[in-house]
């Protein structure tokens, strides 16, 4: 994953390495909506604002104990 620090006027620098913008390209997201997936670009104003307010679910790492269960 890419720091913001890390991102210049001119480019990228991952790793050790310098992306140049012209070398860069664009990322589609995709996201599933309704039952089936679409590409985040194709979302109307309203639907992209529910987009970014989403949270991310987490599982919390197992309920019960081996000893518990018995």
């Amino acid at each position: 994953m890419v720091n913001k620090d890390e991102l210049t006027s001119i480019g990228t620098v991952v790793d050790g390495i310098e992306i140049s913008n012209e070398e860069r390209q664009p990322c589609e997201v995709w996201t599933r909506v309704m039952g089936y997936y679409r590409p985040v670009s194709f979302f109307n104003t309203g639907k992209k604002g529910e987009y970014h307010e989403r949270v991310e679910f987490v599982e919390p790492a197992g309920c019960c104990r081996a000893e518990d269960v018995a």
